[in-house]
């Protein structure tokens, strides 16, 4: 343990490679429903992932580690969800990215390990096949919570986790029992109903899913539902009561950016390529790319109430990209008086030629003649 904090990380445990046995027959089951979405590398790589001896036979023992992000027990994630005007962004995403955080420390401690007691070993930050929660989960960090994420008693709902398997055989810790008891704050928060039950998630549903991995048009009954979230969702987070024990985390890094903590839409509309490129620079919210991030503050933007963002939205009826401007044409009808719409969309539709946004047209003033 004093290595594992020596190199900066706030919770450590070991457990062995063939102490999830479950996990695999649970992924099976949850992409045999499709629960996946469009996600098709988590099918591609499932062998892999439901057994970590799949990804590397040589593995003996796996070290678990979490590193703390949390902001402390006083601070309220959900506050921002009430100024419309604004975009919420995930907590974990308000800072550097978190993989240039821990890969390098999982590293230098995979370094010492080796150096100390000889063997191999390799190291996995998320990106890789590895289903770090159940193993974590095995190896004392906490235990999966009804929402599937991890809850620890000592940090809550705020761990990122990393791996570092090993050839070495080492002692393993004691797993950590589950501590929901009847609690479901987490599965009747969820603003999409996310949850089929207990355990369980269908991220077609997730909001998380729909603003960072899915590439395409958010499904329209679920839109509103999203309010003002345009990366990632806190919710079933951030009402775990365990979280009263949450710490702030002490590493720098990943101490929110101001900017980032409640941007603007009318702003954040704006952003070309390269201005998104910019702001999100060294920030997990980059991997969405521009024309995704911007369809979900469209989204926002017609959640908002806010007639005056109504302008944001028809400048965007003519970005380069069908997904934006699908998005822009939802946003606009959401605020513009059904008068100026159906003129808008008179002068519009007769120069779109992308299925789409013709799609999206023809919802639009159906909804609004309804």
């Amino acid at each position: 343990m004093n290595a594992a904090r020596q190199a900066g990380f706030d919770t450590v445990g070991v457990t062995r490679p063939d102490s999830i046995p479950q996990a695999a027959e649970r992924l099976r089951h949850f992409l045999a429903e499709g629960a996946h979405g469009d996600m098709d590398w988590m099918e591609t790589t499932a062998a892999r992932r439901g057994a970590p001896r799949a990804l590397w036979p040589q593995v003996g023992s796996v070290i678990m580690l979490g590193l703390n992000y949390g902001h402390g027990a006083g601070s309220d994630p959900l506050a921002i969800l009430r100024r419309r005007e604004r975009g919420a962004i995930s907590v974990y995403a308000q800072a550097d990215d978190y993989h240039d955080v821990i890969k390098p420390r999982l590293k230098a401690l995979a370094g010492w390990l080796i150096a100390q007691a000889g063997g191999d070993a390799k190291v996995f930050v998320d990106t890789a096949a590895v289903m770090e929660k159940p193993l974590a989960a095995t190896a004392g960090l906490g235990w999966q919570g009804k929402h599937t994420n991890l809850v620890s008693r000592q940090f809550g709902s705020w761990l990122f986790l990393g791996a570092i398997f090993t050839t070495l055989d080492l002692p393993p810790d004691a797993a950590e029992i589950d501590h929901c008891g009847t609690c479901r704050a987490c599965l009747d928060v969820c603003p999409t109903a996310a949850f089929p039950a207990p355990y369980r998630l269908d991220a077609r549903r997730c909001i998380s899913y729909l603003t960072i991995e899915h590439k395409g048009p958010i499904a329209r009954d679920l839109r509103a539902s999203i309010g003002n979230r345009i990366f990632g969702c806190d919710d079933c987070l951030a009402v775990c009561p365990w979280n009263k024990f949450a710490q702030a985390g002490r590493e720098m890094k990943l101490a929110a950016r101001r900017e980032l903590q409640a941007p603007r839409l009318a702003d954040l509309a704006r952003l070309d390529d390269a201005a998104f490129r910019k702001m999100f620079s060294k920030s997990p919210v980059k991997r969405t790319g521009r024309d995704r991030f911007v369809r979900n503050v469209l989204i926002a933007i017609g959640n908002s109430g806010d007639a005056t963002l109504a302008s944001e939205a028809m400048r965007l009826l003519g970005d380069p990209s069908p997904l934006v401007r699908g998005a822009a044409v939802w946003a606009a009808s959401r605020l513009l008086p059904a008068e100026r719409l159906a003129v808008l969309a008179m002068d519009q539709r007769t120069r779109e030629s992308e299925p789409l946004v013709a799609d999206e047209w023809t919802a639009a003033l159906a909804a609004t003649a309804a």
